[in-house]
């Protein structure tokens, strides 16, 4: 042990304590395994990762909201016997999934987009301000409502910019709030 009293002792790299259980022989496969680790942690930090996982994710959501949507409409019969006249079941079934699929692209695309945007802007501006509080997710839905809000005007934009600012933080303030001590 250390001769110095409260002094974490040192050790050369790659000779550290190896955990309850492991031998000698087991250093070059955890070492392997904290080397995975580490990249894995950084690709996890980067905002270019941080944007393709929520992009995706909205994606997935998008067109899982468009599945469970379109189920009802199909509900109206009489507008169902006058855009599938003609047709026999399987056309019928086959015209009725193309059109599912579509909203589900569709939908999916719209909910992707956003959550990349959304995702991209709120970690560069983590990035820069080094700072991980109320104000990111603030200003990243204020940037992204302004941006998703752009092609209608300079109005549209400044209110779809605070609408969305409102909506992040509300949802921000739902997620960081501190439990219940009701357990």
């Amino acid at each position: 042990m250390s001769s110095f009293p409260l002094v974490a002792p040192m050790f050369p790299a790659g000779r550290e304590p190896l955990p309850p259980g492991m031998t000698e022989e087991d250093r070059a496969q955890l070492m392997q395994a904290k080397k995975y680790q580490g990249w894995m942690a950084m690709g996890m930090e980067s905002c270019a990762a941080k944007t393709v996982i929520a992009g995706v994710g909205g994606l997935g959501i998008g067109a899982f909201f468009s599945l469970m949507s379109s189920s009802f409409a199909y509900e109206d019969p009489l507008l169902r016997q006058s855009t599938q006249a003609g047709m026999n079941n399987t056309q019928k079934a086959r015209e009725i999934f193309k059109e599912m699929g579509r909203g589900m692209w569709k939908s999916g695309k719209g909910f992707g987009k956003v959550g990349a945007l959304f995702a991209g802007i709120e970690c560069v501006i983590e990035g820069y301000r080094a700072k991980n509080d109320m104000v990111n997710p603030v200003a990243a839905g204020f940037v992204a409502g302004g941006v998703l809000a752009r092609n209608s005007g300079p109005k549209a934009a400044l209110g779809g910019g605070l609408a969305f600012a409102a909506f992040s933080a509300a949802i921000d303030l739902f997620l960081r709030r501190e439990p219940s001590d009701d357990d």
